[in-house]
């Protein structure tokens, strides 16, 4: 995956949210370091262990996990030849001791949860140096049995000292008139008497230092000197024999330096298992399904970041249809969607659990390109239409069947005529290679291109026409409007103004989007005895059909009628027309007559879409098709529990050819 799609749709914060709950340095790098996977058996196991990770501690369960203090540095220096303090050894005995209290504890969980369990089963019990740790260091400090020397050694320090402290108490009573305090001190770790200045002559000794007003000297008398010399000696020798005692045990540790790694990474990796299980607790995340065939099927999905404050989504692609196009209203949810579906892609294929309900399904793919944001950059002086031809334009280079594309605002940045025919031929694109394909539009034509193209499907943001504000649940199924009239009325906008923009917007259906439709002949087509209109797909297809060579001059002579007939009022279709709407290459029956807004009611492929009349061409008129007779539409355009009726009227004829009616297929 790359970068781009990660921050698009809040990777980071994921893997910081799982660090955060983790306990140790190896647990929070785990998570840190946390990435999709592509491959569909491996996160089916990932998804499975943080599955039994969380019954645990939804049951209730305190898991005894080694928190690794100290850990980090001796993994680092272990093996280079570094003496470790006893400090550093306590924290190896502490970290030796919780991972036998783990694996114990998991053995008991064998039933509850195999594949944890297996991790602590994994892990080896080094008792050997645990018990020598133990023998020679008790709270960070270096224990007398460690060794005979160090036996003997401290031994004979504890006499000296005994006779220093004597020799000290018959001291400070002889001197103790002269004394400045009754105290000792110590200075340069030579043991001394603080006398007054005045008397520092009767004292025999070496005056160490003096106070900072200069009124006492520290002197150490002569009866202390070999004493004291002594004893430096005798610690000298247990600093040398301590010393020894750790190069030791640092020896001893090295030579289980596999076993150690061993431990240490498998409580890391438990540790970032369980902080998976956490997180998935503080969003009630559940395991889904996975497949590589591209199906998604979610109920109540919400995205991590909102929570309960989110309306759930139930969002389903993959089986009769691989694209889906969303509209509805701004600020309708729809970007939501595309983040929701996006987000909870990666974080299954990174085998964490996602808030849906139960029983849930999703896919894997091995790519998840996505055009969220305008991605406009001042330093770069590129424009939106700009960034996202860039975004398209990476996208179609990876797009394959095991690509998951999500679009936000297709069309948007650039002349409406021109982004309309340009995403269409991208979703076309996009189709033909097999990607799966979840996009945003305001725009009409992409809506209807959607609902006759096979492959595709409608789906709208719900919105609340009574006190319009949107309700943001995904309704599968259906086109959307962007209610932008009814939300601009609300919000105070005049009802003048509403309605010139309604007129202006019938009358500005764009000249410049020929580019997008190839314009249909304009003789009628001659068909064969077994070739029907109902058959041709669209004009395109028809013209191929017997159509006659034409002559230059003829061939101009279209020309300019087609010219003529572009620059003519539009015509006024009647049901049971044959049009033809060239942006989508199909041709259909009128079934409705036009509305107010201008839009007519066309059957294409048995269904039926609301398309302006300003982007259709008559094809066959009704009285053409049903010459001479007074034809019933609601029987050519029935519903399938009428089609009994269909057949039972046969073929009709025209002109001596054989046509059959329009089926909903």
């Amino acid at each position: 995956m790359n970068e781009n799609t990660l921050n698009s749709l809040g990777y980071p914060q994921i893997q910081k949210n799982v660090a955060d709950c983790a306990l140790s340095y190896l647990g929070k790098r785990y998570a840190r370091e946390l990435k999709p996977m592509v491959d569909a058996h491996l996160i089916e196991i990932r998804l499975e262990e943080t599955a039994e990770a969380a019954a645990l501690i939804r049951f209730g369960a305190s898991i005894p996990l080694p928190s690794l203090d100290g850990m980090e540095t001796i993994m680092d220096l272990l093996g280079t030849g570094y003496l470790f303090s006893e400090r550093d050894f306590s924290h190896l005995a502490q970290f030796l001791r919780s991972c036998a209290q783990l694996m114990k504890y998991m053995e008991g969980k064998s039933g509850a949860a195999p594949t944890v369990s297996r991790y602590a089963a994994s892990m080896i019990l080094i008792e050997p140096l645990l018990s020598e740790i133990e023998r020679c260091i008790h709270s960070g400090r270096i224990q007398d049995q460690a060794s005979k020397e160090l036996i003997r050694i401290r031994k004979k320090m504890t006499v000296n000292e005994e006779r220093m402290k004597r020799k000290l108490d018959s001291l400070v009573s002889k001197h103790r008139s002269i004394m400045q305090e009754h105290v000792i001190s110590q200075r340069g770790g030579r043991t001394v008497l603080p006398i007054k200045k005045e008397f520092r002559k009767q004292v025999k000794g070496s005056v160490l230092d003096e106070s900072g007003s200069r009124q006492t000297v520290y002197i150490e008398p002569v009866e202390l000197v070999s004493l004291q010399m002594e004893l430096a000696a005798l610690q000298a020798e247990e600093s040398r024999e301590e010393m020894r005692i750790l190069g030791d045990l640092t020896s001893l540790a090295e030579s289980y330096n596999r076993e150690i790694a061993l431990n240490t990474e498998t409580v890391g990796v438990m540790d970032f298992l369980f902080a998976k299980a956490k997180y998935a607790a503080t969003m009630d995340g559940r395991t889904v399904r996975v497949n590589k065939q591209g199906h998604i099927s979610l109920q109540r999905a919400r995205h991590p970041f909102m929570g309960s404050s989110m309306v759930p989504l139930d969002f389903a692609i993959g089986r009769t249809y691989s694209s889906l196009i969303i509209t509805g209203p701004n600020t309708g949810g729809k970007t939501i969607a595309l983040k929701t579906l996006g987000l909870l892609t990666l974080m299954m294929q990174s085998g964490l659990l996602i808030p849906v309900e139960e029983g849930g399904e999703m896919a894997v793919y091995n790519e998840v390109a996505v055009d969220i944001g305008d991605g406009q950059s001042l330093e770069q002086a590129l424009s939106t239409f700009s960034a996202h031809i860039r975004n398209m334009i990476g996208i179609l280079e990876q797009a394959d069947t095991s690509t998951l594309v999500l679009i936000d605002e297709m069309a948007s940045g650039t002349d409406p005529g021109e982004g309309v025919g340009l995403s269409i031929a991208m979703l076309e694109e996009l189709h033909s290679r097999g990607a799966t394909v979840v996009a945003t539009t305001h725009f009409g034509e992409i809506k209807h291109f959607a609902a006759a193209t096979p492959g595709f499907e409608n789906a709208r943001m719900e919105f609340d026409t009574v006190s319009l504000q949107p309700l943001y649940r995904l309704r599968i199924g259906e086109a959307g409007e962007s209610y932008a009239y009814s939300i601009a009325l609300k919000l105070g906008m005049p009802q003048r103004i509403i309605e010139r923009s309604k007129s202006l917007s019938d009358q500005s259906i764009s000249r410049d989007r020929t580019f997008v439709f190839t314009s249909p002949p304009l003789e009628t087509p001659i068909l064969t005895p077994d070739r029907s209109v109902a058959e041709a797909d669209g004009p395109a297809e028809l013209s191929k059909l017997n159509q006659p060579k034409q002559s230059k001059d003829s061939i101009g002579l279209h020309k300019k009628t087609t010219t003529r007939e572009s620059d003519s009022p539009a015509k006024t279709f009647r049901k049971g027309d044959r049009v033809y709407a060239a942006y989508l290459n199909q041709s259909g029956i009128v079934c409705d007559v036009e509305d107010s807004r201008g839009d007519i009611g066309v059957m294409l492929r048995g269904r039926k879409v609301k398309i302006h009349k300003k982007r259709l061409t008559l094809h066959i008129s009704a009285n053409e098709l049903y010459p001479g007779e007074d034809y019933d539409l609601d029987i050519v355009l029935e519903t399938k529990e009428n089609r009994k009726k269909r057949k039972l009227m046969g073929r009709k004829h025209v002109e001596g050819l054989q046509i059959e009616l329009p089926s909903e297929e």
